[in-house]
């Protein structure tokens, strides 16, 4: 049975034997990464096909009339055209809370590093300004303690709770705010009341309709001058141009993402730029928090395990 894998190159980083567990249920061919324009071509006669990022919309969909199951390669669902899945009777699995720990550790180095700057002051030592400094010590700018402070984490599913953990671990305070849109969130403090509190908002709300552009002029006003940003959830969740004029204006503490709304983001990009005024507050990394190497592992055995069920006759991670 063929197994078609559409970008399989962040799951394996070039190293084939990463796909053992899945070559054990069929022939597996692995593209590293697949163009709009080839999917259909690639996926043609396959029943059994796995993505991350590459779009299985109605149209494609239509194209494939053997296909019997899609794996998706990632919590998020928006790659795939799940009506369309539905009507078809092709099942839909996913793979969630196989980065969970990896993304909320992501956090914690993101806060570390608006508390400590490790790598900066690194950098300047390595520069000798330590060396040639009158003093046994000295700062490029206030360090701080996190204990004590605020984070408010908007979003608590498993993410969230495991941020919430590792913030309780470090002595901070945890306001669990209410996410817009959401029927779940209902008990939890309304934004309006949580955001003058936060010293930290952490994002881990999906993208919908109700949290899409969430971080606009109107919730980063709420915050107290000197607030720090973090979303590790996805790029559509901040209004980007708001958090620019926001950190132009000097009221942030910092801004920090491992997520873009266009991604990778176009080469001007002014969250990305080193020569901005407030590139000093500004931390993007590049979609990264679950790459860590266990995490990886968890997500390429849960992919087969997923796929193994599904060939058993059995429902495992469905969503369709």
């Amino acid at each position: 049975m063929r197994i078609v894998v559409l970008d399989g190159y962040t799951l394996d980083m070039g190293q084939p034997s990463q796909w053992a567990e899945l070559e054990m249920l069929g022939e597996v061919v692995v593209y590293p990464r697949t163009p709009a324009e080839q999917t259909i071509v690639r996926c043609r006669g396959a029943a059994l096909v796995m993505t991350n990022k590459v779009v299985l919309d109605a149209g494609v969909l239509a194209g494939l009339p053997e296909l019997r199951y899609i794996g998706l390669c990632s919590t998020g669902t928006n790659a795939v055209a799940l009506d369309v899945a539905r009507d078809r009777g092709i099942a839909v699995s996913n793979v969630p809370g196989y980065s969970t720990e990896s993304v909320a550790e992501l956090v914690f180095a993101m806060v570390l590093h608006f508390a400590f700057d490790v790598a900066g002051h690194s950098a300047a030592v390595k520069r000798r300004q330590w060396a040639a400094g009158p003093d046994f010590c000295f700062q490029l700018r206030p360090s701080m303690e996190i204990a004590g402070k605020t984070m408010v984490v908007v979003g608590m599913g498993a993410i969230g709770g495991a941020v919430a953990r590792m913030a309780g671990a470090f002595g901070m305070r945890v306001v669990a705010a209410a996410v817009p849109g959401s029927p779940r969130s209902t008990d939890r403090v309304p934004l309006e009341r949580a955001l003058p509190e936060a010293d930290v908002v952490t994002l881990h709300c999906p993208l919908t309709s109700g949290t899409a552009g969430m971080v606009n002029s109107d919730f980063l006003a709420r915050l107290k001058a000197g607030a720090i940003v973090i979303n590790t959830s996805r790029g559509g969740v901040v209004n980007e141009s708001d958090m620019v004029t926001a950190l132009a204006a000097g009221h942030l503490g910092g801004f920090a993402s491992d997520v873009l709304a266009q991604e990778p983001p176009s080469p001007h990009h002014p969250l990305t730029d080193p020569a901005a005024p407030w590139a000093d507050r500004v931390v993007i990394t590049p979609h990264l928090a679950w790459l860590t190497v266990e995490a990886r592992a968890r997500l390429r055995h849960e992919i087969a395990e997923n796929l193994a069920a599904f060939l058993r006759g059995e429902r495992r991670n469905r969503i369709v």
